[in-house]
């Protein structure tokens, strides 16, 4: 019972708490659709940088072309409800994550065999592949993009969405799946010697971050009501994955944190023009120097983590030992 309350019940109350507390400061006037926004896009990379966890940090591969997932999502979801209209909307956004997770499998069984940098090339390949493809499909825009998608993400969906991406994918990464992943991070040669079937898993954290990227694309599609390959480049990608970088690899409430600071922080610097990607390049280069795990490393936010950081250490008192002398 405790176990299902921490891991089902508490999160759902949470997320309606939090929830009416936003609502509650949008009808006060506090909450202006500028700030929606924000929100709404905080909850889109939350998604995003989780889903590359999984791939990067849980699993230990180096993809490159999270913008490619993103975008198989976006357009597939948009294509169903603007040009074919269909009327649901949960739908679409299953069908457009089910579209980008086969394509996972797709390109996971082959490239999935290489490692390190050769994962890394091949991926981003990928990913300028599936951009350059949707330049010359004229049935959804090209180059020009796909207009006419209705807006049916709103921030209690978004917010919604991300409370059960981040539910699942915790318990994934406790599941016996999930520690299966782990341990081909650590040390695939003993995870294969200890007869785990390690392409198995690998396409299956590419296949669930694929399909998480793709929901995250169908939500950022009818939210702008437009999309168009600009969207979805290389730069997409290294964005998110410094989302990744940045909270930790390894860390699910890593992500949540680095997708709220890097989303406010790119929004703060649009105020200072071009300057905001030196500024910004400059305070990530700074923290790699002097936290190259991440913010929060491999560790999960917790009260216990919050007690151990701000625990004072204990002081040790040293006092002469003087013997008594006896007359």
């Amino acid at each position: 019972m405790k176990k299902l309350f921490k891991d089902y019940i508490l999160p759902i109350i949470i997320f309606l708490v939090g929830y009416g507390i936003l609502e509650g400061l949008r009808q006060a006037g506090i909450l202006n659709p500028y700030y929606t926004q924000i929100l709404v896009f905080i909850g889109i990379n939350t998604i995003l940088t989780i889903g590359l966890n999984l791939i990067n940090g849980f699993n230990g591969q180096f993809s490159l072309g999270h913008a490619g997932f993103m975008a198989i999502g976006a357009y597939v979801s948009a294509y169903l409800t603007a040009k074919l209209h269909m009327p649901s909307f949960a739908l679409a956004l299953i069908l457009g994550g089910l579209a980008a997770a086969f394509m996972g499998v797709v390109i996971g069984l082959p490239t999935l065999r290489l490692k390190g940098d050769y994962l890394a090339i091949a991926t981003l390949g990928f990913g300028e592949i599936i951009r350059v493809c949707i330049l010359n499909i004229k049935e959804v825009g090209a180059a020009t993009g796909l207009i006419g998608i209705p807006k049916y993400t709103d921030l209690f969906n978004v917010l919604l969405i991300t409370a059960l991406v981040i539910i699942i994918a915790r318990n994934f990464i406790n599941s016996t799946h999930g520690r299966a992943c782990i341990s081909i991070r650590e040390d695939e040669i003993a995870a294969e010697a200890m007869g785990i079937n390690t392409t198995k898993y690998k396409v299956i954290a590419f296949a669930m971050g694929a399909f998480f990227a793709g929901v995250a694309g169908a939500l950022f599609a009818h939210y702008l009501m437009y999309i168009n390959p600009s969207s979805f480049t290389f730069m997409k990608s290294v964005e998110i994955l410094v989302m990744v970088t940045l909270g930790g690899l390894g860390s699910i409430t890593g992500s949540v944190v680095a997708a709220i600071l890097l989303t406010i922080l790119s929004e703060v610097l649009r105020a200072v023009g071009e300057l905001r990607m030196i500024i910004y390049s400059a305070l990530l280069i700074v923290l790699m120097l002097y936290r190259p795990q991440g913010l929060l490393g491999t560790n999960e936010l917790s009260l216990d983590l919050l007690k151990k950081w701000f625990k004072k250490p204990n002081k040790k008192v040293r006092g002469d030992q003087s013997g008594v002398a006896e007359g």
